[in-house]
């Protein structure tokens, strides 16, 4: 029996697409305990809205759609910016010929109806899984390179603590208070710290109390 950590789900968005309204909430309503957001939505149409404004790690999609199909939607994302977007179908039994269609589309998986949850969130996990690993793999490579630009123990618990808290858009929304209170610094060690990254351009002041990470700046170390 394979135990899955389910609560790397948290850090992936999702696009779920389905025509029928009720169907359309109680899966959502599951998945927001799970995923760190879900954008629900009832047509192709505002599936590609959802697209062009958000980050989407997922896409969930019924086959069947009220006079549209999944299939049509998935071939107008592989010939988009958006083709690296894995693809779940949803599927009834009787649609053989559109999975065959599905397959040769190169999903990820698909799920017959009625849907079964621990099959959903199982499945969704084991395509986010090698994504949260690089992911995790890239932070580490981050956090070495930045603290071997330090040698005080304080300022390496800080630089974790950047790191832990950096959003999906590579942003830590934080003040020098807030981090003393997590971590016993003086604020002039702290103060210094920011600004020799700040030089580096590796975390630069973009706003009041937020910092933006520059990745590729650590190349430069």
């Amino acid at each position: 029996m394979i135990n899955r950590n389910i609560h790397i789900l948290h850090n992936f968005n999702i696009l779920y697409l389905e025509d029928d309204v009720e169907l359309l909430k109680q899966t959502k309503d599951v998945l927001d305990d799970f995923m760190q957001e879900v954008f629900a939505v009832s047509s192709i149409k505002e599936a590609m809205k959802v697209l062009e404004n958000e980050h989407i790690d997922v896409i969930l999609s019924d086959i069947l759609l009220k006079d549209e199909n999944g299939i049509d939607f998935l071939k107008s994302l592989k010939e988009s910016t958006y083709i690296d977007i894995p693809t779940v179908f949803i599927t009834a039994h009787t649609e053989t010929s559109y999975l065959l269609e599905a397959i040769k589309l190169k999903v990820e998986n698909y799920i017959v109806k009625p849907i079964n949850l621990k099959e959903l969130l199982n499945t969704i996990h084991d395509i986010v899984l090698p994504i949260n690993q690089h992911k995790e793999a890239q932070k580490s490579n981050n956090l070495i390179k930045i603290i071997s630009e330090v040698t005080d123990g304080k300022q390496v618990e800080v630089i974790k603590y950047i790191m832990l808290h950096l959003d999906e858009s590579n942003e830590i929304h934080t003040s020098y208070s807030e981090i003393m209170s997590h971590i016993d610094i003086s604020k002039p060690t702290l103060v210094k710290l920011f600004k020799k990254l700040s030089e580096k351009n590796i975390l630069i002041n973009t706003s009041h109390k937020v910092y933006k990470f520059h990745q590729d700046s650590l190349d430069n170390l």
